[in-house]
């Protein structure tokens, strides 16, 4: 009975904490007598390192791996040797719930397949915990939704970005007023020509995969800027198109490995130098038929490689959006209009700081999960109406991105009870309201009309966050 109720207690608390509730239960009774049971379904390289191999590394007294599930018999076998994990391995995953009675069922599966998981481990009475995007449509997001409201379970989405120092000192300065009322803002993302191709190549590529790079990617950049503003979306206007990927590409070839155009294609990407994704990936196609270097000018992409947006907010902010996906260099800027001044920052731009990063390998740095914390300092620019500007320089890590990972894992996982003066725990409203701008900029795109967030599910735009759906 106390073993039960000590894992329900916590896993209650980091629910709460995520939904944006006060914690007021500590870690009590864990330990190694009495670890969290976790389910991992999902097992790509996402759900084996962030939120598999790391768990299991950093709280081995916290927490047990008690299942794998995925669709793909060889890959959930390597990834419970890669993880180093004692369990049971299923292709089923409801006779994996069955079988092992998880406490939290953690979903990494592709986007479009996020709600079955989640309905199902909240209909079986376990808490969730999903990758972002949260799922890929308004009626997924309505049907999840309905079971977290039905069931006595929470849902936590894993946006990890918020959590970083650099994210963090800009909602400090948003939060403590330094430049009044927020009026508009300009925000750039940048996917270069490594990272940004890599979403082509693979089942991203696809609407019907991950619903675009309006929700697969820029979901995070939602989220921070519904964090940030601390405002609901009202409504969207996009445009995007599909120009420099796909079928506009000079030549084509059945993967990059069997390509004949290996010396012509500037995107030609050698799978064969990376032993884990061979492991991972190359040596179970057999099984799903995945093809982890699919040739990203392949006809049947239909997502856009170009984004922008306008998205007017509740508070009556108005945000210019964009992405871009073939970019030189990898990097993102943004700028905030107040009453009393404006806040610039950025992250990445090569000329700011006259320098010269490696491309190929930046988003390598930015994904590491090894425990390497080399710190970093990054400025941004406050300024305020009639005063000289201050560069305030922010002490942060560029591995694990930003930082974010670990003191994400470490509120869930270590100190659930730990102020979080800035909110930056997310629940299932903000898993919604964050998809919600991608889906209406897709329907705006397709219809060439604004949409209106509020006619998509029935959460309804409220000016300040924190209101209940």
């Amino acid at each position: 009975m106390e073993s039960s109720f000590s894992r329900r207690s916590f896993i209650y608390s980091i629910s709460m904490l995520a939904a944006g509730a006060a914690v007021a239960s500590p870690l009590v009774g864990f330990g190694p007598q009495n670890k969290l049971k976790l389910v991992l379904v999902g097992t790509g390289v996402r759900g084996t390192s962030f939120w598999g191999k790391r768990l299991v590394e950093q709280y081995p007294d916290k927490l047990d791996f008690v299942g794998l599930c995925d669709i793909n018999p060889g890959r959930v076998q390597y990834a419970k040797e890669y993880m180093g994990v004692n369990c049971p391995t299923y292709t089923d995953f409801d006779k994996m719930l069955r079988e092992v009675g998880p406490d939290l069922v953690i979903v990494t599966t592709k986007d479009s397949t996020h709600h079955e998981f989640i309905i199902k481990g909240l209909e079986a009475g376990c808490d969730v915990l999903t990758e972002k995007p949260l799922t890929t449509d308004e009626e997924k997001c309505k049907a999840i939704l309905a079971a977290e409201k039905k069931s006595n379970k929470n849902l936590i989405v894993g946006f990890n970005y918020r959590w970083g120092p650099y994210m963090t000192k800009i909602k400090e300065l948003l939060q403590e007023k330094a430049i009044g009322e927020i009026t508009s803002v300009d925000f750039n993302w940048y996917l270069n020509v490594h990272h940004g191709a890599s979403y082509f190549r693979r089942w991203h590529g696809l609407m019907n995969g991950g619903g675009s790079l309006w929700v697969h990617k820029a979901t995070h950049h939602f989220d921070l800027l519904n964090w940030w503003l601390d405002s609901d979306p009202e409504e969207v206007f996009a445009y995007g198109k599909l120009e420099h990927y796909g079928a506009n590409g000079p030549f084509r070839g059945k993967s990059c490995r069997d390509c004949n155009h290996k010396s012509e294609c500037n995107y030609h990407w050698d799978i064969t130098k990376n032993e884990h994704d061979m492991k991972m990936y190359v040596a179970n196609e057999q099984y799903d038929g995945y093809i982890r270097d699919n040739c990203l000018f392949r006809k049947e992409i239909d997502i856009y490689d170009k984004m922008s947006a306008q998205i007017r907010y509740a508070n009556q902010a108005v945000v210019n959006y964009s992405l871009t996906t073939y970019s030189p260099f990898e990097g993102w800027r943004i700028a905030f209009n107040g009453h009393k001044g404006r806040i610039e920052a950025w992250l990445d731009i090569p000329w700011m700081k006259n320098e010269q990063l490696d491309q190929s390998e930046l988003h390598d740095a930015e994904m590491n999960q090894s425990g390497d914390q080399e710190t970093i300092s990054e400025p941004l620019i406050f300024y305020k109406t009639w005063e000289d500007y201050q560069t305030i320089q922010v002490v942060s890590e560029r591995a694990g991105h930003g930082g974010g990972d670990k003191r994400l894992h470490d509120k869930l996982f270590l100190n659930p009870q730990a102020d979080d003066p800035y909110k930056h725990a997310a629940g299932i409203r903000d898993g919604i309201m964050s998809v919600l701008i991608g889906i209406a900029a897709r329907k705006s795109i397709e219809t060439n009309k604004p949409i209106k967030i509020g006619d998509l599910t029935e959460i309804q735009p409220h000016p300040t966050r924190g209101h209940l759906a």
